[in-house]
């Protein structure tokens, strides 16, 4: 008899698997958005001490003192924004840039904004690494959107302010979709949805949430 020593109970098609279970069981059934999530892999957004948590769903800090959503938030998000392959879609703090690259498979361009540069850099490094052409990255105060490139298809924002910020939603096409976080406090904050209609806009709240605060201007770094 030989010890083969204890099972191997993590392999990446177990990982992966417990993964997209985890997102299913929280009401993402969208197969377009399934099969992104599948193909980007959350650890190579997450560095340092946290890399070994890249997998469970739970918000993680990244640098700048900002944080990476749970994956289940981001399914939800990009589920809810309904996006097509045809879209142009802007997208309101980079962040680690999953989120940002989890659109990019579903759409024609995203063009994500942060008012960190630091971050911007890093994720325009992992862009290019993971060959992501049609993803657009600057640094700036999203607050205000990114009128040159506007209208928008779709606007993902991924900070909580108090209402939805007038530029965003001026730069939405009719017919076009927001999803973003709204709420006065980081502790009661609601994920809602707005469809911009010819005759003004459509409100449609989702779930809670917790976010970091949607700040102006640029950051230090």
């Amino acid at each position: 008899m030989t010890d083969d020593g204890p099972p191997q109970d993590d392999t990446g098609a177990e990982r992966k698997m417990r993964f997209l279970f985890a997102l299913r069981s929280h009401g993402v059934t969208d197969t377009r958005v399934l099969n992104a999530m599948e193909r980007i892999d959350r650890g190579t957004f997450v560095r340092g001490v946290f890399s070994d948590r890249a997998y469970e769903d739970m918000p993680l800090p990244i640098s700048c003192g900002q944080t990476i959503s749970q994956p289940s938030v981001v399914a939800l998000m990009t589920q809810a924004l309904d996006v097509t392959s045809r879209d142009k879609v802007l997208e309101v703090g980079t962040g680690s840039g999953y989120q940002a690259a989890i659109l990019s498979l579903l759409c024609r361009r995203v063009y994500t904004v942060d008012r960190h540069r630091r971050l911007v850099r890093e994720a325009q490094e992992i862009f290019r690494n993971l060959g992501l052409v049609n993803i657009t990255a600057f640094a700036a105060d999203g607050s205000f959107g990114l009128l040159e490139q506007a209208p928008f298809d779709r606007i993902l924002v991924t900070a909580a302010a108090e209402d939805p910020p007038g530029p965003l939603l001026a730069q939405l096409k009719i017919g076009g979709i927001m999803v973003l976080p709204v709420g006065q406090s980081d502790a009661v904050q609601s994920l809602i949805k707005v469809t911009r209609l010819q005759s003004g806009y459509d409100y449609e709240e989702l779930r809670p949430v917790r976010f970091v605060p949607l700040v102006e201007g640029l950051g230090t770094e």
